[in-house]
């Protein structure tokens, strides 16, 4: 059984856009698709070394864009 997040078909570095309850939205570049693990909260490694964690809760959708390998 694959657990492995569908935004690894987009390739293993992503942005992504995220939606916000409110109408807030941000746009985070460099997401290692194989790092994001779901749960109460959404966590993804980035780049950077940074560690991005969503409370899903307050997402209304995210849009996904692959990243060309630089």
């Amino acid at each position: 059984m694959n657990l492995k997040s569908t935004v690894n078909e987009y390739g293993e570095v992503v942005t992504q856009i995220i939606h916000f309850k409110g109408g807030i939205k941000r746009s985070f570049q460099g997401i290692l698709s194989d790092s994001i693990k779901q749960g109460q909260f959404t966590k993804m490694k980035m780049k950077d070394g940074r560690m991005l964690m969503i409370n899903d809760e307050n997402v209304l959708c995210i849009e996904i864009f692959k990243e060309k390998n630089k």
